[in-house]
């Protein structure tokens, strides 16, 4: 039985007859939603959206110390005004937008646990016991001791390696983490941050309520048990300074002195401008250091270097000035678990770089502040000398700080997150907009445009929306950015992007350019994943979650306002142009419509009525018949009878009967029908006439009498769901927030110049261009014009426009077959990409 042959499947019959080409087409006509449009505010009649769309709708540029310096002076007037409040009522602030208290008392878990947008509610790990202030935890509290640095750091529960790394990797520059937190009052319990989000400077608020990993000694069974076996001067206190005390008490993050207090607040912070803890697990080091900076960050793969040389002496020797890197290995997956001591999966910091008697070193540091690498030049290995401790100043220790070779660095990371930094000569110019993504692969048809008044060098930036800050609300799709910078009119591009595998956030490409007017095309490419869609997550949170919803719904509606589209004067006029051409074409439609069916009408009319006189006919004449042989038999009869005439000579006698009543009828009735064939020859040109002087004032009237009907009252036709596939049921759906940031330096001089003009060109949704709005070339009802004439219907033509041609990537398999011309005109091309890259 094993080695008999296993018949295939069978393929499905295909019981409409089609061709394979018409079954395709009618797929991808099923696969994408005829209703484009992803939900652009969250929260019920925004007004606070509103108005930042309006703030967002023009590009300005500005120095790229401009919104740091806004943000900071909004946030210390924050702080101030909450100190000033909280001095006058007597009390210590408490944040009722984050209450670490209250939510975890209660059990709402919302500073804890992002929205779920799973059909199954994933458990949570994080399981905090209690909620106390700084003042409560630290014996003597300070914000900063010998300042912030990377040794400071220690890693708590949540999974925010990324973030300490890009902390540790601040702490290199001095005064870059001393810019986060621009005010505070520790005495009320209020701090103020600021950090970068979608290409500007934010603030935030918190209290100084932190999470603790044991609970109180009231609320404690086991721990109390335990603890109050031995009898104890003061149990509750005793316990306290154990398990609720110092940084070592702290659920999160906690620096490494037993009073320093910066890091724990600062990760705080930075949840809550997420949402919560959870929002922060997992990232990459590049993306934190642009959260902490502004910077932008470049992912490069040791495999792709081209000259080694040259990243040493050009790029990472010149970190903690121009760049800040991160660096980590394992990023297609867990393998053996650490390569000689370093973490697969994990951050790291790239703290210093040196090149001493030929010899090229690197200092990494580990977030977590313990585990090390173990080869060459790590502690206590046989490379090291007394003179070399004094050269590097090191000592050993497991800490996290550790050194590794530059050969040994290539081998066992694989990723650089490299960030460049912008110094106050530096200035931005960004715009934002939305858009459909289709299931194809091509550059969109939307697309950017910029104007460079001064050559120099330019760092361009195409970003989307990170929805970190509203997790739970991102939506059933991923999206993956790419970009081909054009000279204005040119096939041929300048420079591209190049593709990102875990970042995708943002790309960027930075190089020296000429002045003039340059397009950027881009391609979005979606994917869609497993989560549910914003309007099941907001269905199923509203009840429950309230306060939660409404934290991350506004975060999700002013991030989403950035790219509302704002019509423009041209947009306008064509709109309403197309408004009126849609007007009158269901004004035209209507006016067939009833035509025709007052035609048909008529001529049903016409067909009973002579089949009604042909039976009138038939009836007629024999009853004529009828009455003309009873009027003869009334005849003889009359004659067989003598009647009496007196006067007369002769007296005869006549005898006289009345006619029988059913006589008389009879006559009435053919008189009657005789008048009736009258009536209904006039009714019938009648109606003739009504059909013809069927006036546009009536079509009007009825038109707007439909238009002024609900359309919610209308009965919706029955939808049978028994033959839809997967498609059908969730078409492609995919929209797209995303935005380009053009960073260009400029001098003493032209810092007050607009050098670059931004806009975004995207294809008039109202241009004609659709045979769905014009309709056939031929009217539906010219078929019923020959059948009963008598009527004409005028049909707007569909006007040809040319289709513009964006090119194929000179890399693409298809691009050969794509270049036109002769044999001497594709070569002519593919000469031009050369010079142009030359």
């Amino acid at each position: 039985m094993a080695g008999l042959p296993v018949p295939a499947p069978r393929p499905p019959i295909n019981s409409k007859q089609q061709t394979p080409q018409q079954a395709i087409d009618e797929f991808w006509g099923k696969f994408t939603t005829k209703t484009p449009g992803k939900a652009t505010t969250i929260i019920p009649h925004n007004k606070y959206a509103e108005r930042a769309a309006r703030r967002s709708a023009k590009a300005i540029g500005t120095n790229t110390q401009t919104s740091y310096e806004e943000a900071a002076a909004v946030c210390k007037a924050k702080v101030a005004k909450i100190a000033k409040e909280c001095r006058r009522v007597n009390q210590k602030y408490r944040d009722p937008h984050f209450d670490l208290e209250f939510d975890l008392k209660w059990g709402s878990r919302d500073t804890l646990e992002s929205l779920n947008n799973q059909r199954e509610k994933p458990s949570s790990d994080f399981k905090p016991k209690s909620v106390k202030r700084v003042v409560d935890i630290f014996d003597d509290p300070k914000f900063y001791i010998e300042g912030p640095t990377a040794n400071d750091v220690r890693q708590g529960r949540d999974g925010d390696c990324w973030l300490l790394a890009a902390l540790c990797t601040l702490s290199n520059k001095p005064g870059l983490i001393e810019k986060l937190c621009v005010a505070r009052d520790e005495q009320v319990g209020v701090y103020g941050f600021v950090f970068y989000r979608d290409g500007e400077w934010i603030s935030e608020i918190i209290d100084d309520k932190l999470f603790l990993t044991k609970p109180d000694f009231d609320e404690s069974f086991l721990e109390r048990m335990l603890w109050e076996d031995r009898e104890r001067i003061n149990s509750e206190e005793q316990y306290r300074r154990t398990y609720q005390s110092g940084s070592g008490a702290l659920y999160f993050a906690q620096c490494e002195h037993e009073n320093e207090t910066w890091l724990p607040l600062l990760e705080k912070a930075y949840s809550k401008a997420h949402g919560d803890y959870s929002a922060i697990e997992g990232g990459y080091t590049g993306e934190g250091i642009e959260d902490l900076t502004g910077g932008v960050t470049s992912e490069l793969y040791t495999t792709d270097i081209l000259d080694k040389e040259y990243f040493w002496r050009e790029e990472l020797m010149k970190v903690n000035n121009e760049f800040l890197f991160g660096c980590s290995t394992g990023m297609w997956g867990v393998g053996w678990g650490d390569r000689k001591g370093i973490i697969e999966l994990h951050a790291y910091s790239v703290m210093k770089a040196v090149e001493i008697n030929d010899l090229r070193l690197i200092q990494l540091k580990n977030p977590w502040g313990k585990d090390e690498w173990k080869g060459a030049w790590s502690d206590g290995s046989k490379e090291w000398t007394a003179e070399w401790l004094l050269k590097l100043n090191y000592r050993f220790g497991d800490d996290g700080n550790f050194w590794i070779s530059y050969d040994d660095l290539l081998r066992k990371y694989q990723a650089f997150d490299r960030t460049r930094l912008f110094g106050p000569e530096w200035k931005i110019t960004s715009l934002w907009t939305t858009l459909s993504v289709p299931w194809t692969l091509d550059y969109h048809d939307t697309y950017f445009t910029f104007s460079l008044a001064k050559t120099g060098p330019v760092v361009i930036v195409l970003s989307q929306l990170d929805d970190r800050y509203y997790r739970g609300l991102e939506g059933q799709y991923r999206f993956e950015l790419n970009f081909r910078l054009h000279r204005n009119g040119q096939e041929d591009y300048v420079v591209r992007s190049t593709n990102q595998y875990c970042q995708n956030r943002s790309v960027n490409v930075e190089l020296e350019l000429e002045a003039g007017e340059y397009d950027v095309l881009f391609l979005c490419k979606a994917r869609r994943i497993n989560k549910l869609p914003i309007e099941e997550v907001v269905r199923g949170n509203a009840r429950d979650r309230r306060d939660k919803l409404v934290t991350v719904g506004m975060s999700y509606d002013l991030a989403h306002s950035k790219g509302k589209i704002i019509e423009t004067p041209g947009e306008k006029i064509t709109r309403k142009e197309a408004d009126k051409r849609r007007t009158d074409r269901e004004k035209r439609e209507l006016k067939e419509d009833t035509m025709r069916y007052r035609y048909r009408q008529h001529y049903l009319r016409v067909k009973d009525h002579n089949k009604a006189q042909k039976k009138k006919a038939r009836v007629k004449a024999k009853r004529a018949e009828k009455a003309k042989a009873n009027a003869k038999a009334r005849k003889g009869h009359a004659n067989s009878r003598e009647q009496y005439h007196p006067g007369s000579k002769e007296q005869k006698y006549v005898q006289v009967f009345p006619q029988p009543k059913r006589w008389v009828k009879l006559e009435e009735r053919v008189q009657h029908l005789e008048h009736a064939d009258e009536d209904d020859c006039s009714s019938v040109s009648s109606v003739i006439s009504s059909v013809s002087e069927f006036s546009d004032a009536s079509v009007d009237s009825e038109f707007d009498r439909r238009a002024g009907r609900n359309p919610a009252q209308r009965p919706a036709p029955p939808y049978n769901h028994q033959h839809d596939d997967e498609f059908e049921s969730s078409p492609w759906n995919a929209m797209a927030t995303v935005g380009l940031r053009v960073y260009y330096k400029v001098s003493d001089e032209d810092k007050d110049k607009e050098i670059v003009k931004l806009r975004v060109v995207r294809p008039n949704p109202y241009a004609r261009d659709s045979e769905d709005e014009y309709g056939d070339d031929e009217s539906e009802f010219s078929g019923y014009e020959s059948e009963f004439s008598g009527y004409e219907s005028e049909v707007e033509k569909k006007p040809e426009e040319p289709i513009g041609f964006k090119g194929l990537d000179v890399d693409d398999s298809s691009k050969d077959a794509t270049l036109e011309g002769n044999n001497e005109q594709r070569q002519k091309s593919i000469l031009s990409l050369v010079l142009l890259a030359k």
